[in-house]
């Protein structure tokens, strides 16, 4: 009974702090941080209530966005629009606003992005490279060029060892390990189908997924020997693709039908296909994997997907031009 009366105040705490610990943790904001290229803009939406509650400038023509690890920090891509660009947009999220913009020298046309480590990597198309920058010192401390043309959209492993980055006018992928020098011995050409865009990594890092405009196909590379291992044709125009957080299902804009494909990565089958009405690009799949989100550059849209139903279930309207898409959760 003593044992009893001495363990019921640590049980009444436990269950009075609880709630107040649960309440803490379900306060985290959660946003989608939507890019407009043809208005140089940020629209932050609000993800519970899918509203718009700010809009930011950014550099010209702004096409991806990656976010830092604690979600409160926005690395901006501004390719340019007629003129190339050569700048990052720095945005703080909690304030709304871009704090710095930093100038990238000879890196013109900035396009994929990804933050690991602290750092920020991107490709730079106008100098056939993938470079790293880092924020603290606003230096670019890392730089590989890939030889190949149309260097543009970019990924990294989950164990952040690898970058695969897909060339456009080359049909190739370039892989890129970053656990050694930036030498030739780290860097190797692998060949794919005819205008490769799209790429994603597999949660677990076993499968790099390559969309390629020009023949409707996926590339599918393992990243043990970077060789492609499997070819699947996929619509016609598998612009972006997109893997969902649980691994199980992969995303496809279909640009010529105009149409968003879910296809089951296990077995490499066509579930569903969604149609838009117009030309999907961006997607973005939120980390609980409830709800996907579609660019419409064409249509000023972004349409929101529910994963469970596999229907669109609403049209978001951020700006002109929207296409990269984020999540910054804080």
């Amino acid at each position: 009974m003593k044992s009893f009366k001495a363990a019921a105040p640590f049980a009444l705490f436990v269950l009075l702090a609880f709630p107040i610990i649960a309440c803490a943790q379900g306060a985290a904001k959660k946003e989608i941080l939507i890019l407009n290229k043809a208005e140089a803009t940020m629209v932050i939406v609000d993800a519970s209530t899918l509203e718009i509650v700010a809009k930011v400038p950014t550099g010209d023509f702004p096409h991806e966005v990656a976010v830092s690890a604690d979600g409160k920090t926005a690395y901006v891509a501004n390719y340019g629009a007629q003129q190339p660009n050569n700048s990052i947009s720095v945005i703080d999220i909690p304030s709304r606003k871009e704090v710095k913009r930093i100038d990238l020298g000879g890196f013109y046309r900035p396009h994929g992005i990804v933050v690991a480590d602290g750092k920020v990597y991107f490709t730079s198309e106008s100098s056939r490279t993938v470079a790293r920058l880092d924020p603290a010192t606003e230096k670019i401390d890392w730089v590989m060029g890939t030889g190949q043309t149309a260097t543009h959209m970019l990924a990294m492993t989950p164990d952040n060892g690898k970058i695969y980055t897909a060339n456009i006018a080359s049909n190739t992928v370039t892989s890129i390990n970053l656990k050694g020098p930036p030498n030739p011995a780290n860097i190797k050409q692998i060949s794919v189908g005819s205008q490769p865009e799209a790429i994603d990594i597999s949660p677990d890092g076993k499968e790099v997924w390559v969309g390629q405009n020009g023949d409707g196909k996926i590339s599918i590379i393992d990243p043990a020997t970077d060789q492609v291992k499997e070819s699947i044709s996929v619509g016609k125009v598998p612009i972006r693709v997109k893997f969902t957080p649980d691994g199980k299902y992969v995303l496809v804009s279909d640009a010529s039908s105009g149409e968003l494909v879910v296809v089951d990565a296990a077995t490499r089958k066509e579930l569903k296909r969604a149609a838009v009405g117009g030309v999907p690009v961006g997607i973005l799949v939120q980390p609980d994997g409830k709800r996907a989100y579609v660019a419409l550059t064409q249509l000023d849209t972004v349409k929101v997907f529910d994963m469970d139903s596999k229907e669109f279930v609403k049209d978001l309207k951020p700006g002109d031009n929207p296409d990269g898409l984020g999540w910054a959760a804080y």
